[in-house]
């Protein structure tokens, strides 16, 4: 019988952030998606999508790091290969579609924002470089999401 001191408290820990960050990752994209799917024809949700990516953008930060903090200890026994290693270049390729998307696309939206000009639609390039990047977002999201839960199976299979 376990008793509370007997916890593994730094796993749960690891595997409580890894959670929350996936759940507000996957949150954030899945929300802002959809935003921008249905702001590609729409005014009304283009402005929408424009005010909303404001709320998701630190969402989406936030989990980026509560999932690779709690990746981070509950992974601090092992070595950086297989799953652990796919897992840790596709965070490579999250930051840098993040970073993308918040320095390279957010700045001109805000300013459209700022100008007044919010419900005014993207052009078809614009457009289809977003959708490019949320689509890689929403792939890279579940695939962590995936390959943690499939290490922690194995793990504990073993």
């Amino acid at each position: 019988m376990s008793t509370i001191a007997s916890l593994p408290w730094l796993d749960l820990i690891g595997m409580f952030l890894a959670l929350v960050g996936f759940s507000f990752g996957l949150g954030g994209v899945t929300i802002i998606d959809i935003h921008s799917f249905l702001g590609r024809n729409s005014p009304y949700w283009m402005e929408a999508s424009i005010r909303t990516h404001k709320i998701t953008k630190p969402l989406i930060w936030t989990g980026l790091a509560c999932a690779t903090v709690g990746s981070v200890i509950l992974y601090r026994d092992e070595t950086l290969s297989g799953t652990i290693l796919v897992q840790a270049l596709l965070l490579v390729l999250l930051a840098g579609n993040g970073a993308f998307l918040t320095f390279k696309i957010s700045r001109p939206l805000l300013e459209q924002e700022r100008l007044g000009k919010a419900a005014e639609l993207l052009s078809p390039h614009l457009q289809r470089t977003i959708g490019a990047c949320f689509l890689l977002s929403f792939v890279l999201w579940w695939s962590e999401a995936v390959l943690f839960t499939w290490h922690l199976v194995m793990r504990w299979v073993n």
